[in-house]
C-alpha cells in the first residue's frame, strides 16, 4: 500500500481543473485525490509543505531512448525511470531502437512489465519497420494488443513513401498511431548543424530546413490520402509549423511536438562548438525558434518533448564534426522552460504541453487535478536553484548542455497512484 499525503498550501497548475491557479490543501489517499480545500487536517498522512510549491498533472514525455536492452552502458530501465521521475515525469514513451529492436509482443512486454510497479510508467513504442530499417512494416497489430502505444522507427526517417503509406493504412484497422521524425537523409547529407549563416561562417556542412519541410509535406500528403493518424515528432522549422497549421485547418488528423532545446537555442549558440548542443533535429535559426514558440501558443504544436538521447562520453567529447548527435534531457526540461521561457509560456501552457498534450496525442485518458481522480502529480519548486552534476544526475550519461550550470526550478517529487518518489529540496 502506498502512503497518504497531505500537500499544504500548494498552487494547483492545471488549466483543465476548476482549481487552476488557486492555493489549496490537497489530500492524497489510496492513490486518489481524496479532497481539495483551503484547509485540511488528516491524521497519519505524510505532510508535504514547501514555500512556493506548485502541483501539475503528471507529465508525459514522448520519444525517450531507453537503450535497454542492448545499450545499457548508456541507460537502462532503472536509470531512465529515475531520471524521468527527477525531471517530473510520471510516464515516458520509449523508442524501439534497442538491441534487439522492439518489434514483437515479447519485446513490448519487457518494457511494460518492468514499469508496472514503478512511479514512472513506460509506454513502449513498437518498431514501424523490421529492425528499423525502413523497408518492411512490422506486425503492428500484435504489438498493439500487447500494449504498444504508437509505431515508429525513432529518429530514423522512413525514406520510402510506399512503406510509410502502408503503415498509415495498416494502423487504421485498430485505430493505431504512426509516429515519424521527418528528415530527408539525402538532403541532410553529412550536415553537422543548421544550414545558414552560422554553418557558412564555421565552414561546416549544413542541414537545410528543406530536409525537414519537404518530407513533412510528403507525409501530410500521404496522411490525406490514407485518412489515417500521424504524429510528427520534434519538428524544428518555421516551414514545418506552417504546413502543420494548414493541415490541421484542413481537418487532417496530425499532431506534433517540439524538442525543448529547439525552443531555447538557435544555431548561433553553436559558435563555441558545444557538442552537447549537437542534436537532431538541429538547432535552427532565430526565425525558426520564434515560429516554434508561436506554434506552441496557438495550438499548432501539441507537446514539448525532452528528446532524451543519452550517450557515452566517448561519442560526445570530440571535435564538433566527429561528435554524435544527441543530448540527455529528462532532468532539465522544466528548469530550462521555467527560467528562460516563463514569459511566452506561462505555467498553464507548460501544463498543457507537458501533461495534457502528450496524452491527447496518444488518445490516453485525461489526467486532471480534481477530487476523485487518480493522483498522478508532478510537484515543483519554481524558485529553487540547483545544479545538475554527478551527485544528482540519475542518468548514466552526462551529455547534457546544462551540466553544472545553475538552474532555477526544481522537481520536489512525483506521485503516481500509490507509488511516489521525492527528492531533497
Amino acid at each position: 500500500m502506498g502512503k497518504d499525503f497531505l500537500l499544504k498550501q500548494c498552487k494547483i497548475v492545471d488549466p483543465r481543473s476548476s482549481f487552476h491557479n488557486t492555493f489549496q490543501d490537497m489530500l492524497i489517499r489510496e492513490g486518489k485525490i481524496h479532497s481539495i480545500d483551503a484547509e485540511i487536517e488528516a491524521e497519519g498522512a505524510q505532510v508535504v509543505a514547501h514555500k512556493g510549491l506548485e502541483i501539475y498533472p503528471g507529465w508525459l514525455d514522448i520519444g525517450v531512448h531507453v537503450n535497454d536492452p542492448g545499450f545499457e552502458h548508456r541507460e537502462d530501465m532503472a536509470t531512465v525511470t529515475a531520471a524521468a521521475a527527477a525531471g517530473g515525469y510520471t510516464g515516458i514513451v520509449s523508442f524501439p531502437n534497442t538491441h534487439p529492436v522492439v518489434q514483437s509482443k515479447a519485446d513490448v512486454n519487457y518494457a511494460r512489465q518492468y514499469s508496472d510497479r514503478q512511479v514512472v510508467q513506460i509506454y513502449p513504442a513498437g518498431a514501424l519497420t523490421h529492425n528499423c530499417k525502413g523497408e518492411e512494416i512490422t506486425e503492428m497489430l500484435d504489438m498493439h494488443h500487447a500494449g504498444a502505444v504508437l509505431f515508429s522507427d525513432g529518429l530514423k526517417s522512413i525514406k520510402h513513401a510506399g512503406v510509410l503509406l502502408r503503415a498509415l493504412q495498416y494502423v487504421k484497422s485498430f485505430d493505431g498511431l504512426v509516429m515519424h521524425h521527418a528528415l530527408d537523409p539525402h538532403l541532410a547529407g553529412e550536415g553537422q548543424l543548421h544550414e545558414g549563416f552560422t554553418s557558412t561562417t564555421l565552414g561546416m556542412r549544413g542541414i537545410p530546413a528543406l530536409a525537414e519541410e519537404i518530407m513533412i509535406q510528403r507525409d501530410l500528403s500521404l496522411l490525406a490520402y490514407s485518412e489515417s493518424k500521424l504524429y510528427l515528432h520534434a519538428i524544428s522549422t518555421a516551414g514545418a509549423v506552417e504546413r502543420i497549421r494548414q493541415a490541421k485547418a484542413q481537418g487532417l488528423a496530425v499532431t506534433c511536438s517540439v524538442a525543448y532545446l529547439n525552443l531555447l537555442y538557435s544555431d548561433e549558440d553553436l559558435a563555441g562548438f558545444n557538442s552537447d548542443l549537437k542534436v537532431l533535429p538541429p538547432l535552427r535559426s532565430k526565425t525558426d525558434q520564434q515560429a516554434l514558440l508561436e506554434g506552441l501558443v496557438d495550438g499548432t504544436i501539441d507537446a514539448i518533448c525532452s528528446n532524451h538521447v543519452p550517450l557515452e562520453e566517448e561519442l560526445k567529447k570530440l571535435e564538433f564534426s566527429y561528435a554524435s548527435f544527441g543530448a540527455s534531457g529528462l532532468q532539465t526540461v522544466y528548469p530550462a522552460l521555467q527560467a528562460k521561457l516563463r514569459e511566452p509560456l506561462d505555467n498553464g501552457l507548460i501544463a498543457e504541453k507537458l501533461a495534457h498534450g502528450p496524452r491527447s496525442i496518444l488518445q490516453m485518458e485525461e489526467v486532471k487535478i480534481e477530487v476523485g481522480g487518480k493522483a498522478e502529480l508532478t510537484l515543483c519548486l519554481p524558485e529553487d536553484h540547483w545544479s545538475l552534476d554527478r551527485s544528482n544526475n540519475k542518468s548514466k550519461s552526462e551529455n547534457n548542455p546544462f551540466w553544472k550550470s545553475i538552474l532555477k526550478g526544481k522537481i520536489l517529487g512525483v506521485i503516481n497512484g500509490q507509488q511516489s518518489m521525492f527528492f531533497e529540496s
